[in-house]
């Protein structure tokens, strides 16, 4: 669990100081890494080590999540969260490629195509439109697919259905056939989380509190624990890996710890501390049979089967079982 040290604001949310901000539930793995500076003094016969200092003690945390949220992502890069309230009817320009075809409207006597048009409408959410105003890309495909670099300029937006979802153009000797259309779409606000990573802003500062399992050596019981960072710095350092083959990318949160108050001890400041419950309390529950047969019990299968038979055993039916499961009597 990341909580934020101090007032901070995400995207839409504001998050107060102490408030959890983002709980990590996808984690593979984690890593707690010390580390020191040692220097010695040497001297006497072979120049030997003779006593040592130790300091610039150093706390990494690492975690490995399977996830990656707006959010998360947003504390690890310290990009900006622009994501519109559900209410918000702010539209947004999404840049869209689509492979199209140009096609025939109306062809002159000698066989010349004079008008032609590019209906989008399948590229499209029915609440999006061609953004008119933005540049619009036309680009005529060889017979492999790529891109010839002759450009069709020229094209109009027209309405589909009230929203501008189609491109026309009128000429006098049109080529038609596949093309690739480079555009941008407008989109409700709403329904787009946008990430802005600039150059001043930087992952910050959180209380984490995370929690582990230790298993004792001479049971093999799991102990839970709790390893508590009071003042821990995220490093601002991120891989944002894309492959469409493989395992899925993982992403790595590198957290710094810094020395810190815990919210129960204001007088002495950690790095960490870890709490191992030590419970010997053993599960005294007693495992029982769930095919009984208490005395009276009786199932005719010859006049009907267990599952649409007259209940006749101990024990009431639960309101969350269904009429075609056995009832008490009575």
């Amino acid at each position: 669990m990341f909580k934020a040290k101090n007032t901070q604001k995400i995207g839409p949310y504001t998050f107060q100081k102490g408030q959890p901000v983002f709980y990590m539930d996808t984690a593979k793995t984690s890593t707690l890494e010390g580390a020191a500076t040692t220097v010695y003094a040497t001297g006497g016969r072979g120049n030997t080590r003779l006593i040592a200092w130790e300091g610039e003690k150093t706390l990494t945390f690492t975690v490995e999540d399977a996830l990656l949220s707006p959010i998360s992502f947003a504390m690890l890069s310290g990009a900006g969260l622009f994501k519109p309230k559900a209410e918000s009817t702010d539209r947004v320009h999404f840049h869209q490629t689509t492979n199209a075809i140009i096609s025939a409207t109306t062809i002159d006597k000698d066989g010349k195509v004079t008008a032609a048009e590019i209906d989008l409408t399948d590229a499209l959410e029915p609440t999006e439109e061609i953004c008119s105003t933005a540049p619009i890309y036309v680009m005529i495909l060889d017979d492999y697919g790529d891109i010839t670099g002759d450009i069709v300029n020229g094209w109009t937006v027209a309405k589909v259905d009230s929203l501008d979802k189609k491109l026309t153009l009128t000429g006098t000797d049109l080529k038609v056939g596949p093309a690739m259309v480079d555009y941008y779409v407008i989109k409700k606000g709403n329904t787009v989380s946008e990430l802005q990573i600039d150059m001043q802003h930087f992952a910050g500062y959180y209380y984490v509190e995370a929690d582990t399992l230790f298993r004792r050596q001479s049971d093999g019981k799991d102990l839970p624990a709790n390893i508590t960072f009071p003042n821990v710095k995220i490093q601002s350092n991120f891989t944002f890996s894309m492959a469409a083959t493989g395992d899925p990318s993982t992403f790595t949160f590198t957290m710094d710890a810094f020395p810190g108050y815990t919210y129960f001890d204001r007088t002495k400041k950690v790095l960490c501390a870890i709490q191992v419950v030590d419970d010997s309390t053993e599960d005294s529950e007693t495992a029982k049979t769930i095919f009984p047969h208490p005395t009276g019990f009786n199932i005719d299968e010859s006049i009907k089967d267990s599952v649409d038979g007259t209940y006749t055993g101990t024990g009431t039916v639960t309101d969350t079982e269904t009429d075609d499961k056995p009832k008490p009597k009575g």
